[in-house]
């Protein structure tokens, strides 16, 4: 693997690099404050000139976008493993998903529907009928993370566009090029311009801009807490939805099918080389099968192929940068200062940190607190159900959690008492499917993405109400 130490500097321009061996994908531009300015006031004129653009007209364009991107599904995957960090696999997964995601929001535009209100279960109000119906919020802006550089996109545009707004997508900057590429295919369509829109640039340079904007009535944003504390700050009056990454759990009780809690909390710890919101942080195994466990579960992580993405032989692929790869290490050499033991991995080479399984790390270590994102998983042993719950919920992160148990009672005693946003029973902590509710609690974030309710977070209840004995100007002879 090549070393990538220096970002490639061209005024007015982001040049993408391939994290793997530092070579040029392609390049973007780099907007300023006055273009976000501009995006904004496009947005703002687009929306008022097609508020009311028909239900058929949206829902074609999404559908017509799910057919053209599965049409060009190997040149994205493609481009998704060379701007990012997954392999050729994992990319074709993404843009699978990323087809369905557009399919279901193309189906939500007929769902957004109201209800008529009984407004005579008020006394005083006999006359009185009405209803309630979902009506597009206005300018949405969507900030995805380079993790899943495809599908978060399409999660934010594809219901802002079923509810009827304008969108402005700012991608992360290191992985822009499969997003400039999916608002091309939506170029193709009968959307009218200026209904989405992307910007490609630095947050801190347009992220505020974005961000403040009185005439944005909503953000959607996926990536790091802090980030996510300072949009809340200056975000002013307007909705906000936040996924804030996680430290996830998943627990093996000794009645588990062990075959099938190894095969997914491998797959769940190190899919996309552990850079992703629902990895497998902390696995939690009862003492009396802690042993063996670790020893299949080390086993299988040093078997891993780790090498060029674009090879289908390949498992795992390197870390976005060199920089989140040397923070990485930071964090597992302060674990095992303070008397973690290693038991494989813990080597660094470039951008590629190799699979990596910890135990005994003290609890006030940053890595048993933070989130890691990265191939590393913790290793905990618990003796009783209250121990596996309250080790669960000892972080401030609550996204998602797997249990592995063939005891229904256990599984729902567990679930019910874990403090988060998806409980997911014999399947690792990464199990999703883009039609579910998805979301956390604590510093996880605040609201849930997943089509339909996403498309229900981005648009706004209005009420009618019509005061019949009031009414006049309808006066027949019949």
């Amino acid at each position: 693997m090549t070393i990538v130490e220096n970002e490639v500097q061209i005024p007015g321009q982001i040049v993408v690099l391939d994290p793997q061996d530092g070579s040029t994908v392609g390049t973007v531009p780099a907007a300023s404050k006055a273009d976000a300015e501009r995006a904004v006031d496009f947005a703002s004129r687009a929306f008022e000139s097609y508020r009311t653009l028909p239900a058929n007209v949206r829902s074609s364009a999404l559908a017509e976008v799910a057919k053209l991107l599965h049409e060009e599904r190997e040149e994205f995957s493609r481009l998704i493993a060379r701007e990012g960090i997954k392999t050729i696999r994992e990319a074709r997964r993404e843009v699978a998903r990323c087809v369905n995601t557009l399919k279901l929001s193309a189906e939500e535009v007929s769902r957004l529907t109201g209800e008529t209100i009984p407004f005579d279960q008020a006394e005083g109000s006999e006359n009185r009928v009405g209803y309630y119906r979902r009506i597009p919020l206005g300018v949405v802006v969507a900030i995805t993370p380079f993790n899943d550089p495809l599908n978060l996109v399409a999660h934010k545009i594809g219901p802002a566009i079923a509810a009827g707004n304008a969108v402005i997508l700012k991608p992360h900057s290191e992985t822009p090029l499969s997003a400039q590429r999916l608002v091309n295919l939506f170029a193709r369509t009968g959307l009218p311009a200026g209904l989405l829109q992307m910007l490609t640039g630095r947050g801190s340079e347009i992220g505020d801009t974005l961000v403040s904007d009185p005439r944005v009535r909503m953000i959607s944003f996926t990536g790091g807490k802090d980030v996510g504390k300072h949009i809340q700050a200056i975000a002013g009056v307007k909705k906000l939805a936040m996924e804030l990454g996680s430290s996830c759990p998943v627990i093996v009780f000794p009645d588990a099918d062990e075959a099938l809690a190894l095969d997914a909390s491998i797959s769940g710890a190190f899919w996309a080389a552990g850079q992703n919101c629902l990895h497998v942080q902390r696995l939690l195994l009862h003492e009396t099968i802690f042993d063996d466990f670790a020893r299949q579960f080390c086993q299988r992580a040093t078997a891993l192929r780790v090498g060029n993405k674009l090879d289908d032989a390949t498992d795992m692929g390197p870390m976005i940068n060199e920089q989140a790869a040397k923070k990485l290490e930071a964090l597992v050499v302060d674990a095992l200062d303070s008397g973690a033991s290693l038991l494989c991995g813990g080597r660094r080479q470039g951008n590629v940190f190799f699979p990596t399984v910890l135990a005994n790390v003290d609890p006030t270590c940053a890595i048993a607190e933070e989130e890691v994102f990265g191939p590393v998983t913790i290793l905990e042993r618990f003796n009783s159900v209250e121990e596996a719950i309250a080790k669960a919920n000892s972080v401030d992160h609550g996204l998602q959690a797997g249990i592995f148990t063939r005891d229904l009672n256990i599984a729902f005693r567990v679930a019910d008492a874990l403090d988060c946003g998806g409980v997911m029973i014999n399947d690792s902590s990464d199990f999703r499917i883009d039609a579910m509710p998805f979301g956390g609690t604590k510093g996880s974030g605040i609201g849930r993405e997943g089509v339909a309710h996403a498309a229900r977070e981005m648009s706004d209840v209005k009420t009618y109400c019509f005061n019949l004995q009031q009414s006049v100007g309808c006066e027949t002879d019949l």
